[in-house]
C-alpha cells in the first residue's frame, strides 16, 4: 500500500505517485506525493493547446470546471484515472494530469468511465522503456501514431447548407409551378378563343343558313344561299282572289318555311307566262279562267320549280266573311278607294289613305281589288298582298280555331285541300307574322311575261326554293300584245285568235287608244313572222315595220282602233 512510483524516468519530471489501493475493478489507483508539479522545460509544441484546456467539454454550461474524480487531499484536486492513449501530450498537463492520463469531456468519475463499451478502458502510466520514451517525445512519431479509440468521426449535416439547398428547391419548384401556370392559362386562352371564334363562325353559318342575316333579303345574293335554301323545307299554297263582281283575279302562294321559321307572301302578276296544257304559251291570269285550279298549279310547279300542295280559290265574299270573323284588320292604305256600291261620285271614299287605318271586311275586299285608272295590275296585287298579311296577324294561332275560322267559312274547298289542313297551316303563318317573321316580296316579271336570272336567283331560289324556267321561246313565235282599241275585251279575241294560229300570246296590258295599229319585228328574220301575225290579226301588210321591241318577244303587237275582231 506503500508502495512508490518514480516517474521521473517516464519523462513526468519529479512527479512521484504512490500505490494507494485498488479500484472495484482491480485496477491500481495512484497518489501524488509531491506537493506541486513542475513544467517540463522541454519545448511542447503542443503546450499552448493543452493550457487553452485541451479537455474542453463543449457540453458544460457556465465555464464551469469538472468535477475531480478524487479528493486525497485539502483542496487538492487529482485527476481522473487516466485512459486511452493522448497522441499530443509531450509531459506533464497543467490541469494535474500525467502525461497520457485522458480528459473526461463529460466530467466522468474513474469508475463510470469503466461502464462505457470495452474500447474505452482506463490505462495506467506504465515503466516505458527508451522505445515508449522515445516514441512519446518524437512529435512526428506522435503524429503517425493515432488510434480509432481516441476520435470518433461523424458526419454531421450543416444545417445552414441544408436549409439553402430547401430554399433553392422551393424556390426551383415554385418558380416551375408559376411557368406551368403560365402555360395552363395560356393554353386555356387560347382553347378559350378558338371555341368563341368556331360559336362565333357557327351562329353566323346558321344565320346565313337561314337567311336571317341583317341585310339580306329573300333576293340579295344570286348563288350565296342557292344550295343551302334548296335544302329547306317549306309548305306551299297558292291562293286565287276572285273578284265575283269585276271579274278579275289576284294570285299569291303563301309560303311556310319551316327550317328557318319564316312565312313569305309571294305575289304572282297576271302576266307571268305558263305553259298550258296544249303546249302552247299563255298567262297566269287566262290559266286560271282557262285551266282551273289544278292545270295552273301545275303549270306553277313547271315554272317556278315548287310543290304546290294545295290550291285556295278565295272568292271576295268569303274574304269579306274571314276578316269580319277575325275581327277586322289594320293596314297602311296607299290609297283612297271609293264605294263600289256609291251612286254618285262625290260621296266620301270608303277607304281613306292613311297609316293603320282599320278595315271591316267590306273595306278590305274593296282595297284589295282596286285598281286605279292607269295603274299596273300590280298595284291592285301589292293590295292584295296586305290584306292577306293583315289577316294573318289577326287570325288565331292555334290550330283548332284557325280550323274553326275556316269551317265557319262554309266555303268550297279544292280537294287537295282539307279544313283542317288550311287552319293549320293558316295558324302556322299566323304565329309567323305576330313574331315579325312573316314578309311580302313581288315576283319580278318582265314584259314578255318571263323570269330573269336574277329574278330566279332571287326569290325563285332563296323564297321557294325551286328554279326559274320560262316556257321554251323556240316552242312558237311569242307574239307581245297591247290593247289600244279602247275596247277591253278585244285583248281577249286577240289572244284566241293568235292561240288558235299556233303563235305564243303575251299580254301587254292597256294603252292609251290609238287610230292605227302596228306590227313590229326587232330582227330580220323574224319579218316573216311579223307579217304572219298581221295576217291572222286581219290587219293590213303595211302595219309591220321593222323597229325596237322593248318586250323580249319575237313579235310586238299594238291594236289600234282599226282592229276589227273576227266574228263568231
Amino acid at each position: 500500500m506503500n508502495d512508490r512510483y518514480d516517474a521521473g524516468a517516464a519523462g513526468y519530471g519529479a512527479d512521484q505517485y504512490e500505490l494507494v489501493g485498488y479500484d472495484e475493478f482491480g485496477q491500481p489507483v495512484y497518489r501524488q506525493v509531491q506537493a506541486q508539479q513542475t513544467q517540463q522545460q522541454s519545448y511542447d509544441p503542443y503546450a499552448q493547446q493543452h493550457q487553452q484546456g485541451y479537455g474542453y467539454d463543449p457540453y458544460a454550461t457556465g465555464g464551469q470546471q469538472q468535477p475531480p474524480a478524487y479528493d486525497y487531499g485539502a483542496g487538492q484536486q487529482q485527476p481522473a484515472a487516466p485512459y486511452g492513449y493522448d497522441p499530443y501530450a509531450s509531459g506533464p498537463h497543467q490541469d494535474g494530469r500525467p502525461q497520457g492520463a485522458a480528459h473526461d469531456p463529460y466530467g466522468q468519475a474513474p469508475a463510470r468511465v469503466a461502464e462505457q463499451t470495452d474500447r474505452q478502458t482506463a490505462h495506467i502510466p506504465q515503466q516505458a522503456g527508451p522505445a515508449a520514451e522515445e516514441q512519446d517525445t518524437d512529435p512526428e512519431q506522435a503524429d503517425r501514431e493515432y488510434h480509432t479509440e481516441q476520435f470518433a468521426f461523424v458526419e454531421e449535416p450543416d444545417d445552414n447548407s441544408e436549409d439553402v439547398i430547401d430554399w433553392l428547391k422551393f424556390t426551383e419548384n415554385r418558380t416551375e409551378r408559376r411557368e406551368e401556370a403560365r402555360r395552363r392559362a395560356r393554353s386555356r386562352i387560347v382553347a378559350l378563343a378558338v371555341v368563341l371564334a368556331l360559336a362565333a363562325a357557327g351562329g353566323v353559318g346558321y344565320l346565313w343558313y337561314a337567311g336571317k342575316l341583317p341585310g339580306l333579303s329573300s333576293d340579295d345574293s344570286a348563288t350565296g344561299t342557292a344550295t343551302a335554301a334548296g335544302a329547306q323545307k317549306r309548305d306551299v299554297i297558292v291562293v286565287h282572289l276572285h273578284d265575283t263582281k269585276g271579274d278579275g283575279t289576284a294570285t299569291a302562294l303563301l309560303v311556310d318555311n319551316t327550317t328557318t321559321q319564316r312565312g313569305t307572301t309571294v305575289l304572282l302578276p297576271n302576266s307571268l307566262a305558263l305553259s298550258s296544257d296544249d303546249g302552247t304559251t299563255t298567262t297566269l291570269a287566262k290559266s286560271v279562267e282557262d285551266d282551273g285550279s289544278d292545270g295552273t298549279r301545275d303549270a306553277l310547279d313547271a315554272v317556278l320549280g315548287t310543290d304546290i300542295q294545295g290550291t285556295w280559290r278565295l272568292d271576295t265574299p268569303y274574304l269579306q266573311n274571314l276578316v269580319d270573323l277575325v275581327g277586322t284588320i289594320d293596314v297602311d292604305t296607299n290609297a283612297d278607294v271609293p264605294d263600289p256600291a256609291a251612286k254618285n261620285e262625290g260621296e266620301a271614299p270608303l277607304v281613306n289613305k292613311g297609316r293603320d287605318r282599320t278595315l271591316s271586311g267590306k273595306m278590305a275586299v274593296a282595297y284589295a281589288t282596286y285598281r286605279a285608272p292607269g295603274e299596273s295590275q300590280n298595284a291592285q296585287l301589292e293590295r292584295f298582298g296586305q290584306v292577306m298579311q293583315g289577316v294573318l296577324r289577326k287570325m288565331s294561332s292555334d290550330p283548332g280555331a284557325a280550323t274553326t275560322t275556316i269551317q265557319t267559312l262554309a266555303q268550297i274547298l279544292d280537294p287537295s285541300l282539307t279544313d283542317k289542313d288550311l287552319g293549320t297551316f293558316l295558324a302556322r303563318l299566323s304565329d309567323l307574322a305576330k313574331g315579325g317573321d312573316y314578309r311580302t316580296d313581288l315576283l319580278p316579271v318582265q314584259s314578255d311575261g318571263t323570269l330573269s336570272a336574277q329574278t330566279g336567283a332571287g326569290i325563285v331560289r332563296n323564297v321557294l326554293g325551286g328554279t326559274a324556267k320560262s316556257p321554251d321561246k323556240d316552242a312558237a313565235v311569242s307574239v307581245f300584245v297591247q290593247n289600244a282599241t279602247g275596247v277591253e275585251d278585244n285583248t281577249e279575241k286577240a289572244r284566241v285568235v293568235l292561240l288558235n294560229g299556233g303563235f305564243t300570246f303575251l299580254e301587254g296590258g292597256t294603252a292609251g287608244a290609238r287610230s292605227t295599229s302596228k306590227v313590229v319585228y326587232a330582227d330580220a328574220a323574224d319579218k316573216t313572222n311579223a307579217t304572219e301575225v298581221a295576217k291572222t290579226l286581219g290587219l293590213p301588210e303595211s302595219s309591220v315595220a321593222q323597229g325596237r321591241i322593248s318586250a323580249s318577244a319575237d313579235v310586238a303587237v299594238v291594236l289600234g282602233q282599226d282592229y276589227e275582231p273576227a266574228s263568231g
